[in-house]
């Protein structure tokens, strides 16, 4: 079995989130305009490479190295019937990662991307995965949450515990030389405390961000949002009070969720541009910008998923995507095929001509200006 230390406990200065500056804003959005092309016409490619340059600090961002984690739990609410699989294929799909053949296996392979696979808690022991490389990272908190219709999904210390482990592959990328982290999950059940956590935290009815997740049919959808709002109704605290997202998370949320949002926190706070992948990621996401709204600075929205909910989620958070490709498996998928996107924003950034550099007469000043 790969060893792999567990960092020291201890408080996390998550809030130490560094901002970009003006003055190097500035540079970059004056590099952009006097490259070879229209002002504005590589589109969203432009403000993608922007934000890189401002989280590296630097007028030549650089996104090369690329890794993707993707985060494991086991949710107790899948005996509720929310899913339309069984919570054993949680446990089967992080052996499937660990041997190289689930989708996100092979578009991590197919964007040069290296590979993580963190059990936060799943409920299996790690003897069940014999195929343990350096890759994979035994951090459970518990083997699955709690069903949290009748109890609080996860106690406060396990919390701690995942957010830490999402904490320590920002340590490892730093570490690597990773350029760009990217974030996903695999956990049966957690469409639902996804649901469930954006219905609390947006705030939102549970019938508009409860989707059919692995596929169930209309009685399983049914329970689902029955589930999300005995839940809300359960554990009600004021939403104004800034420990409400830790609450909620602690709540209905799960051990995968928990370990995304001390990643995104952590990435936040070492300016590492990080990629989220769908709506569960997005959902980790929602709960790191509740306990600190620059959170968000770190993250790049990979895609828009087909889960029912994810487009309202990204609307309040008031951000982008990269893709709308229809996807809803999870695993970091949407995250992997965005990569070639960030290294393309760095690099237009970095190695595209100017005007004056080719040789190229540039447009009229005041078309340019009407351009911009």
């Amino acid at each position: 079995m790969p060893t792999h230390p567990v960092p020291p406990a201890g408080k996390q200065q998550f809030e130490r989130i560094p901002t970009g500056e003006a003055e190097l804003e500035r540079a970059l959005l004056q590099r952009l305009s006097v490259q070879t092309k229209p002002p504005g016409s590589l589109g969203l490619l432009e403000s993608t490479g922007v934000r890189l340059g401002l989280l590296q600090k630097t007028v030549f961002p650089k996104a090369e190295t690329f890794r993707v984690c993707v985060f494991a739990g086991s949710h107790g609410i899948t005996a509720q019937g929310v899913s339309a699989y069984p919570a054993e294929v949680t446990t089967q799909m992080v052996g499937n990662f660990l041997v190289g053949g689930a989708a996100i296996c092979v578009l991590a392979r197919a964007a040069g991307a290296s590979l993580h696979v963190i059990d936060t808690g799943v409920d299996a022991p790690a003897a069940a995965w014999p195929a343990q490389g350096a890759n994979f990272f035994q951090r459970a908190a518990r083997r699955g949450t709690r069903c949290f219709s009748r109890e609080p999904a996860m106690h406060a210390q396990e919390c701690h515990t995942a957010m830490e482990a999402g904490r320590e592959q920002v340590c490892l990328a730093l570490a690597d030389g990773i350029d760009v982290l990217a974030i996903g999950e695999m956990g049966i059940g957690n469409t639902t405390s996804a649901a469930a956590l954006c219905a609390a935290l947006l705030p939102a009815p549970a019938t508009s961000v409860a989707g059919r997740g692995t596929g169930v049919d209309d009685a399983g959808l049914v329970r689902k949002i029955q589930v999300i709002e005995k839940a809300l109704e359960t554990y009600t605290v004021n939403l104004h009070d800034t420990t409400s997202a830790r609450h909620w998370l602690e709540c209905v949320g799960g051990y995968e969720i928990a370990a995304m949002a001390g990643c995104i926190l952590a990435a936040a706070e070492a300016g590492l541009p990080l990629l989220v992948d769908g709506f569960i990621a997005s959902a980790a996401a929602l709960v790191a910008a509740r306990m600190n709204p620059a959170a968000l600075k770190c993250c790049f929205f990979a895609h828009q998923s087909a889960e029912a909910g994810h487009a309202l989620l990204l609307e309040k958070l008031g951000v982008t995507p990269l893709l709308h490709l229809g996807l809803r498996l999870g695993e970091g998928t949407g995250a992997a095929l965005a990569i070639p996107l960030l290294r393309a924003a760095a690099r237009l950034l970095s190695e595209m001509a100017t005007f004056e550099s080719a040789g190229v007469s540039e447009g009229h000043q005041k078309t340019r200006e009407t351009l911009r």
